[in-house]
């Protein structure tokens, strides 16, 4: 990070003027509603249920094929679910309803993810475009606007990353940890409402990884809403509002870090934390 200004500034994001609290909905921003998901004859997800208050980092833990980043995809509109709901500030999104629930078709998806970021765990950047092009093209093509604006922003957000100075290279120029912040710059710049980490370190060597945790502790600090599959512990019990342990794909424990850390209800989280410490 080159300087103490907010990631989060509403002038470099050109956020539009922010409602009044009275009119912003109450209950929780984002909230999952018994998600049922299935590939053939795998339940993937069985009833998981769970929401997220405006400025909570929700983390999320688990083994392996527990449904963890099957369950941010569902709530980033990118897979449709079987049965249930994700709400975004108290309404359902996702599927149109007029009768039976149906899913939205991708043009009314798009638009509804500008409001939701997501962060792979593979980066997923475009290799022909340079870190700035990457960030700013959802600007361009997702909210309209113009090149010189979007790269003035775009640039803007990169140098809050710590990459003012490679905003001309190109992904295979980069580590994987300056693309992974080259990803999250790329979410920011949308002005999520809510932003979704799919394991943002699991790919990274591990000196590169306190530069991208050191990005999302500061989103934390400033308020950002976030959900975090993950299994940096240390972060979970720095940052986190509440944290989740998920296996066989459901929801086995929910507790404030003291409580997940210091004493969890269920021997599945205690085998759990045993062996990943």
């Amino acid at each position: 990070m080159t300087d103490h200004k907010p990631l989060l500034d509403p002038a470099l994001l050109g956020a539009e003027v922010v409602e009044p609290v009275s009119t912003v909905a109450s209950g929780p921003l984002l909230e999952a509603v018994d998600i049922r998901k299935r590939y053939g004859r795998n339940e993937v997800l069985r009833g998981v249920s769970f929401g997220v208050e405006r400025g909570d980092v929700k983390a999320v833990l688990g083994p392996s094929g527990s449904g963890k980043s099957t369950l941010l995809r569902c709530l980033a509109l990118l897979e449709p679910i079987d049965s249930g709901q994700v709400r975004l500030e108290g309404r359902t999104v996702g599927v149109r309803s007029s009768g039976r629930a149906a899913r939205l078709p991708e043009r009314e998806l798009a638009h509804q993810r500008r409001d939701i970021g997501m962060v792979f765990q593979r980066f997923n950047l475009f290799p022909h475009l340079t870190a700035l092009g990457n960030v700013m093209l959802g600007l361009t093509e997702v909210r309209g606007r113009s090149k010189a604006e979007a790269a003035q922003v775009a640039g803007d957000m990169l140098e809050r990353v710590g990459l003012g100075a490679r905003v001309r290279f190109y992904p295979s120029e980069l580590s994987g940890g300056q693309q992974q912040r080259v990803a999250i710059a790329r979410a920011l710049v949308m002005n999520p409402k809510v932003m979704l980490f799919d394991e943002p370190t699991s790919a990274l060597d591990p000196e590169l990884v306190g530069e991208v945790l050191a990005v999302m502790e500061e989103l934390a600090r400033e308020g950002m809403t976030m959900v975090v599959v993950t299994h940096e512990i240390g972060f979970a019990k720095r940052v986190a509002s509440r944290v989740i342990m998920m296996d066989e794909g459901e929801i086995v424990e929910d507790g404030t870090p003291t409580e997940f850390f210091g004493s969890p209800r269920h021997e599945r989280t205690r085998r759990f934390l045993e062996a990943v410490h």
